[in-house]
């Protein structure tokens, strides 16, 4: 009998440890705002920070330098893609 509630309170132990782990496993969601107003102003963000690197950069480099996600750094991209005012030569982009 006492192995019994030995073995329940050890499966209950490892149950609650697999609760805590799965918890810290949540992603934080970025909710992106789109409208032309937003999606230009993150454009302007990923021009400066291209700007102030001097060098070719990822899209990560790109979402950090600027403190923006990678979501609303490729909508900024693709409003300078289609203005012509960047590039991308082997996955790095930079100033056109």
């Amino acid at each position: 009998m006492a192995e019994k509630k030995t073995t329940k309170a050890a499966a209950e132990k490892k149950a609650t440890t697999e609760k805590k782990a799965a918890t810290k496993r949540t992603a934080k969601k970025v909710e992106v705002i789109i409208n032309s107003e937003t999606v230009g102003f993150k454009a302007g963000d990923v021009y400066q920070a291209l700007f102030a690197a001097e060098k070719a950069l990822n899209v990560k480099q790109i979402a950090k330098a600027a403190k923006i996600s990678e979501e609303e750094t490729l909508l900024g991209m693709g409003w300078l893609f289609k203005e012509g005012k960047i590039k991308e030569e082997e996955g790095l982009f930079t100033l056109a």
